[in-house]
């Protein structure tokens, strides 16, 4: 290997010069994708876990100020993605109707939650 002098006089093996690291920092998002779908990411999880809570589709959209409207698509499409059902709907009456989480839907929310802590772990090692 040739040796050459840098600016500063020492001799030094080529390509033994450091390198300065760039810093930067790896980030992504995670998601699950089904038939080439978003199946899942954060916000359906974040209304799932709502729905969990309030025991409603609405009062879950009205809490994560989104429209009943696309709370409802948002869990129509879930639960058409899913093998079965993430979330039970009764609909309203006079005291409105009420939703709640089935186990595969609490199943997926875990999932999700645990993918996204490996994710986070593995970007760590790039910090």
């Amino acid at each position: 290997m040739e040796s050459r002098k840098k600016k500063t006089g020492k001799v030094v093996k080529a390509g033994a010069e450091k390198r300065s690291r760039v810093k930067y920092r790896a980030q992504g998002k995670v998601w699950m994708e089904k038939e080439g779908e978003v199946y899942m990411g954060w916000g359906r999880v974040e209304l799932l876990e709502r729905i969990g809570i309030y025991g409603s589709i609405a009062a879950a959209a009205r809490s994560m100020n989104m429209s009943y409207r696309n709370a409802w698509l948002e869990v129509d499409e879930m639960n058409r993605l899913a093998p079965t059902p993430l979330v039970e709907k009764e609909t309203g009456g006079v005291g409105g109707g009420n939703a709640r989480l089935t186990a595969e839907g609490q199943g997926i929310i875990e999932e999700y939650n645990e993918l996204t802590r490996k994710f986070h772990e593995f970007l760590k090692r790039f910090a």
